[in-house]
């Protein structure tokens, strides 16, 4: 466990605020679950976030030690697109899992991630998801960023929960769509029957918004550029549906009959961009069309 002991030259300020400016590889949100967990004294009395310090406090802050992690490394070839001391941006293939989960502890990005970058990884979100920020399915492939520095990983969170992290995908659907541009604003939230699946619930649902552009049409089917404005599970998979143009492929919620051997849904993340969480470099990063959907692409072509 780390230990910082400070005086406070302030007065007034709450000392979420106060220690992020102090402190500086730990983001203000990061001091407050400190707080939360009871890592914070103030003159030897714990406090809250929202405690405004005085001149001559003594401040003292604990950061635990990150638990050691019970996954194992592995040799996995990555697509890494761009890879600096605090952030790396990888694109996942299809049938790839992000981060082990309950009987599933080998072959993930996290296992393949663990061996490149040894103990360069964020642990803030635990033994399981190291450096993992935002994910994308088993088999939607794509670009996706991993925080190296805890730094990282607190401001990239941030820059999520603000939408400042733009995610651009490309999808093939069932049936055309005839509106050159449209958007979807459904609510999302867990099926109330099927507790694995999402669906679009207007009651207990949580805001979700997806942009859409059409970039060709076959003669029963539509490629399509896609916009994330929020990042609820699913979501693209669920919208799409919603609207009766499932993504082609979806077993969960397109058609149970599928024409095409893509093994999984036609959904590749082709433009990743953000701001850079330490430099403030705005990034952007962009993928060539995947060979299993360009394959599909090719054989709607043949067909118009």
């Amino acid at each position: 466990m780390k230990e910082f002991i400070l005086e406070c030259d302030t007065d007034g300020v709450r000392i979420d605020s106060w220690l992020a400016g102090k402190l500086e590889d730990y983001s203000r949100s990061y001091i407050q679950k400190l707080c939360l967990d009871g890592n914070i004294w103030a003159n030897e009395v714990q406090v809250k976030s929202n405690y405004k310090v005085k001149p001559g406090d003594s401040i003292k802050v604990n950061v635990p030690d990150a638990e050691i992690l019970d996954v194992e490394p592995e040799d996995i070839p990555l697509d890494i697109v761009y890879e600096d001391k605090h952030i790396i941006v990888i694109n996942k293939p299809k049938g790839m899992v992000v981060h082990p989960a309950v009987g599933n502890y080998t072959g993930t990005l996290v296992n393949a991630l663990m061996k490149h970058c040894g103990d360069s990884l964020s642990d803030i979100n635990g033994v399981i998801r190291p450096g993992i920020v935002h994910r994308i399915d088993k088999d939607t492939s794509g670009l996706l960023v991993v925080a190296k520095s805890n730094i990282a990983h607190e401001r990239l969170s941030e820059k999520l929960k603000t939408h400042d992290i733009k995610r651009e995908y490309i999808a093939l659907v069932d049936g055309i769509i005839y509106e050159n541009a449209g958007k979807i604003d459904a609510p999302i939230g867990r099926h109330p029957v099927e507790r694995k699946k999402m669906c679009v619930n207007i009651e207990n649902g949580r805001n979700a918004i997806t942009h859409f552009k059409v970039v060709e049409r076959f003669q029963n089917a539509t490629y399509l550029e896609l916009k994330l404005e929020t990042g609820r599970t699913h979501q693209i998979r669920v919208h799409m549906a919603y609207i009766n143009h499932p993504i082609i492929g979806d077993l969960v919620y397109g058609r149970r009959k599928q024409k095409y051997k893509s093994k999984g849904q036609v959904l590749h993340a082709w433009r990743l961009s953000f701001q850079h969480p330490v430099t403030g470099e705005d990034m952007k990063f962009e993928t060539a069309v995947p060979e299993y959907f360009q394959s599909i692409l090719n054989q709607l072509r043949e067909n118009v």
